[in-house]
Parts: structure tokens; sequence; C-alpha cells
């Protein structure tokens, strides 16, 4: 058999990486670690008047907000910082009216094998700079100001909840029509090409569009009759959704253009365990009608983030409701997706890129005197990708929130992770395709010489 030509060698290696860009996961490297501690607070109205303390803290939490619950994250204005959105609160629609739906600037000093000390620190909403504390600067605070809404809020209600024996709303939520855990759970969050902000939340399932500021634009419901019990336009009507099982992940496409929402239930008549992927129109500010499902692991009882790599391949965070003191075993892993690649059940494709609770830490970042790091707390649900190596990770402590890695309330930590096997950026499927291209006109133009 005659050998290859050079061409041909190297056509057959560019195949080859090709086929091996969504190989296994093997052993991912944690190369930055940060924490920020549990009870990290911010100025605002009184929080925790109808939630439960825990791990020794108790609430309610005077004159405070706490800045914890980080649900999505995105890239901050300047290298290094990031803007964190935290939840609804305290868990529940009926314990979270008095805690406010805001995103925070935060700056790890990540904790590498050449230094960093291991904090978190707040930084400026608008350029990144450090701050002293989490304050008017290190924030905003979601509105409804001019009435988009079609529903009543808890700014709306003179006390808490409409209940007459409760608290009287804060003077700041009613003036400012500000936004609490009672009228929403946000989940997720993303920036379109025109600088708005789009949140995904549960109790809709709603869309929520925002400017920079956090001013609501318009909400929009409607996914093809998908309502969740709490949806104030159920009106009596059977939910086809569980509650707190909506928009849990949501990406965006690089163009901006293009929302893909992921619930975190399944749809009544849907198979078990399956989970819709909706896309969602930027500018026609609706829905496009493609659909896709994402089938659970049989470990997996949940999904926390969702993000995309470029217009067909998205990272998803699984995980199940095991601790590292709770009992049963942690389930907590990253997937990477193809919306091009569909099995003959309809499932997108899913290929494991890293175990959360197998993470090599040569250098023990974390001091827990162990060369295995492990992310054993129940819910995680930000993951940012940093460069094709490297992907930042932080939990959702669930303030005051117990049981992580031990009996007190958790705090929220900060993982660098080196991939073990790189997601190509955008760019690099160009470079790819194109060389592929390029190789095959070169071969044609030589045999027909």
């Amino acid at each position: 058999m005659k050998s290859k030509t050079p061409a041909l060698r190297l056509l057959a290696a560019l195949g080859c990486v090709a086929l091996s860009l969504p190989a296994a996961a093997q052993l991912n490297t944690l190369v930055g670690w940060a924490k920020m501690p549990a009870n990290t607070f911010a100025d605002g109205p009184t929080s925790g008047q109808f939630a439960s303390g825990a791990g020794g803290n108790p609430l309610p939490l005077l004159n405070k907000q706490p800045v914890q619950g980080f649900s999505a994250v995105l890239n901050g204005p300047t290298a290094g910082s990031y803007l964190f959105m935290p939840d609804n609160g305290f868990g529940t629609q009926g314990n979270s009216g008095d805690t406010l739906l805001r995103m925070y600037a935060v700056t790890p000093d990540f904790k590498t094998a050449l230094g960093g000390s291991g904090t978190v620190s707040a930084a400026n909403y608008q350029t990144g700079a450090s701050l002293t504390a989490f304050n008017a600067d290190s924030r905003i605070t979601l509105a409804d100001p001019d009435r988009k809404l079609g529903f009543k809020i808890q700014a709306d209600y003179t006390n808490y909840y409409n209940n007459a024996t409760n608290p009287l709303v804060d003077a700041s939520i009613r003036s400012g029509r500000l936004l609490t855990g009672a009228d929403f759970d946000i989940e997720s969050v993303r920036k379109d090409k025109n600088g708005n902000l789009w949140f995904g939340e549960e109790f809709g399932p709603f869309l929520l569009k925002a400017d920079a500021t956090g001013k609501v634009l318009r909400a929009e419901v409607g996914m093809g009759g998908v309502m969740s019990p709490q949806n104030p336009y159920l009106n009596g009507g059977v939910a086809t959704l569980g509650a707190s099982r909506g928009f849990e992940g949501m990406a965006i496409n690089p163009a901006g253009d293009t929302l893909y929402t992921l619930l975190e239930g399944t749809v009544s008549g849907d198979a078990p365990n399956s989970l819709r992927i909706n896309a969602f129109s930027v500018d026609q500010e609706a829905y496009t009608g493609q659909r896709w499902l994402y089938k659970l692991d049989a470990a997996g009882t949940n999904i926390g983030d969702m993000t995309a790599l470029n217009d067909h391949e998205f990272i998803i965070i699984e995980r199940n409701n095991a601790t590292a003191t709770g009992g049963g075993t942690p389930f907590k892993k990253v997937f990477r997706i193809d919306l091009n690649r569909v099995d003959a059940q309809g499932y997108v494709s899913k290929t494991e890129l890293v175990d959360l609770m197998n993470i090599a830490d040569p250098n023990d970042l974390n001091g827990d005197g162990s060369n295995t790091f492990t992310f054993p707390f129940v819910t995680i649900e930000s993951v940012l990708v940093l460069d094709a190596n490297t992907l930042l990770i932080a939990n959702d402590n669930n303030y005051p929130g117990t049981g992580g890695r031990d009996l007190g309330s958790d705090n929220t930590e900060f993982l660098k992770i080196q991939l073990a096997n790189p997601v190509p950026e955008p760019s690099s499927y160009a470079m790819l395709l194109g060389g592929l291209g390029l190789m095959g006109a070169w071969l044609r133009r030589r045999k027909s010489a």
C-alpha cells in the first residue's frame, strides 16, 4: 500500500482533532479557589422576617440583605470582576417577600499555586473598582416603576403578602416598586446584543426583560401553555409544571439574539426526566417554535445552569440533592450538549465534561488536606467559560442553609477549573472547519491539474 501524501496525513490529523473534541472527561484540575463567608450582607430593608434561621445564624436580618444564593453569573465590567445574581431569597415564595431581587459585582482574589488570598470582595457594578462593602454602588435592583407587569406585586400591598397581621411593606419597596422574592424566583440571566438583561424565573415561568439598570421592560409568559402552580395567570387552571421547576438554566448565542431556555422540571405529558429547551428570539420577543429535549442522568434530579459555547453547543450543570453530610452519594457534574446531534428518542447528545466530586487539587487550594477536591453542595448554579481551558463555577449556598460541607451555614465558593478536554471557542471551530475546507479545495485542484 502506498504511503499517504503529506496533505492526506494533515487532513487525517485534522479529522482526528475534530473527532476528539467531545471526548469524555478526564482529570480536571482546580487552579483557583476563593470563599465568601455565609454571613456576607448588604444594606437594605430588613429581610428574613418569614424564614427560619439555621447554622447558628438567626433571622431576621435587621436592615440587611444577604449577598447569597448565587444562581447565575456574567462577566463584570473589568477583567477579574463578575456579576452574580442571587435567586428569590430564602427559598420559597412564602418566605421571601422582604428579600430584594438584585445583581452584585464581586472580585474574587483566587488562591492559586502562585499565591492569592482566597477571599472575595465587593466591586463597583459599573466600573469593577474595588469596594470595601456591598453597598448601592455594588449592585442593581430589579424594579417595575413603569408598571409593565400585569399583576400585583409585593410593592402594591400595605402589608407583606397582603396580610394585615404581617409587618408593613418597607417604604423603599413601595416607593420604588422594587421586586422581591415573593414576586419572582429568578434563576438565570443573560445580556442581549442591545445591552438589555433577560431573567429566567420559576414562578411563571416568566422571561423578564429589563434594561441595564434592572428596570422591567416586559414579562414574557406563554411558552406553549407551560405554567407553574404559582403562575398569577393560572386562574384555577391546571399547572403543567411542578413548583420551582421553571427556567433554572438559560443561555444566549454569541450573536446575542437568541435565548435558549431550559426548564428544571418535566412538563406534563413529556417523557419522565426529560427537560425542554426552547429557543426565544430577542428581536421578535417571541418563542421561535424550536424545541429540544435534555435527558437527565440516571443519578441526576435537577439542572443548575446552562451557558453557550457557540450557536449549537452548550454547557449544563446537573446534580442531585445529596451533600457531604446528608447521606446519599452526591452527583454534581458538568455536561456538554450539542443541539445539532439528536438521538432517535429526540434527546440532544450529552458528554461529561467535569465531575465536580472528583477534581485534582495538587496544591490543596481549599486547605482541606486532600489533593482531590469535591464540591458537595446541594445547588451549584453558576458556570462561566473564562477561556477554552477554564471554567468558573460557584454554588448557591441557600442562605442560611447548612449541610454542604458541614452543619454550619454554607459558604459561597468560587472555583477556577482547568479542563482536561478544552471546549473550543467559536473561533476554534471556524479555524478547524476553514482548515478542512481549504485542504479539500487544495486536493481537488491538485487532482484536476
